[in-house]
């Protein structure tokens, strides 16, 4: 792995973060690019010193200098401002969401490197498959920017293959939840850790059963896309076990006594709980999923360690 090189776009957002860490850890020569200069979720996931390139995905010229300077071989792009980010300036968003990705890649193409990218669950609705695992080809009906943005970037990926010949995998991640993870419509659980984990009491804003991902989980997922040799423009569900919020909030108190963790049954996210990881692991292996007890303690424990 000596001779890779991989640029990690939008490191300084949770998965971003954990990417980098991972990478990092494996000795690989990482680069992590992104629009802003905080990075306290990249100090929550690693010690380790990752060169960071301050930029807008938009740049496309930018963006492309920086590939040749630094060489890059391998790229996971996850730069893209989320619905509570795109709700106040709605073109500025669909310019990074989806012109961004039409940057990578346009990047990609004329270097021959695959692109791993992060769709996302946000592709569907709750009308879609109410009520069992949503199939992995299924064709959703987004009902937010984001979501249709996201729905857009694979349709992006499809033409980039059939007429340029640039290979890719996009993943769908659901609830993402573990250090770092601190904004955006489903962060409410990875709240109420970082709320036990000062002693305080939380309500978590949704319940209902969903599949929670653990951070390093998905960012490992991501590496392994970026590095399966593949050819066409392939989407995946990131899948994972099914788990109740009323449970979660159970795991929460357990790894911190003495804090009560409520739970807004009333309020149903409106999507899908559960979508099919089957074929994500036929095309990149067995996934090793951090059991949730695990990952909610290793999460308070992280959080209660940081600094400040």
């Amino acid at each position: 792995m000596a001779d890779e090189r991989f640029l990690v776009t939008g490191a300084l957002g949770c998965i971003g973060a954990w990417t980098c860490a991972l990478l990092a850890e494996e000795g690989v020569e990482v680069v992590g690019f992104d629009y802003g200069t905080d990075d306290r979720r990249l100090r929550l996931a690693t010690d380790a010193t990752i060169p960071l390139v301050q930029g807008d995905i938009v740049d496309g010229e930018g963006l492309n200098r920086m590939f040749d300077e630094h060489g890059i071989t391998h790229v996971i792009h996850l730069a893209a401002l989320l619905l509570p980010q795109i709700k106040p300036n709605p073109p500025y968003g669909t310019a990074v969401n989806i012109g961004g990705t039409v940057n990578v890649l346009d990047a990609a193409k004329t270097r021959g490197i695959q692109v791993a990218y992060a769709s996302s669950a946000a592709v569907y609705s709750s009308d879609d498959y109410q009520g069992k695992p949503v199939p992995n080809e299924a064709i959703g009906h987004p009902m937010t920017f984001y979501g249709v943005h996201k729905q857009a970037c694979e349709g992006l990926a499809r033409i980039f293959w059939a007429e340029e010949q640039v290979p890719s995998i996009g993943i769908r991640p659901w609830i993402v939840y573990g250090p770092g993870r601190d904004h955006g419509l489903t962060a409410s659980p990875t709240l109420a850790m970082a709320a036990a984990a000062k002693g305080e009491h939380y309500r978590i804003s949704f319940g209902g059963r969903t599949q929670l991902q653990f951070a390093p989980d998905a960012a490992r997922v991501f590496i392994d896309s970026a590095r399966a040799a593949t050819e066409g423009a392939r989407v995946f569900h990131l899948g994972g076990p099914v788990v109740s919020i009323v449970d979660t909030a159970s795991e929460i108190e357990a790894a911190a006594p003495g804090v009560t963790i409520d739970v807004d049954e009333e309020t149903i996210l409106p999507f899908p709980e559960e979508f099919d990881g089957g074929p994500l692991e036929q095309a990149i292996g067995p996934i090793s999923w951090t059991p949730l007890a695990a990952g909610v303690r290793q999460t308070i424990d992280r959080l209660r360690a940081a600094p400040g």
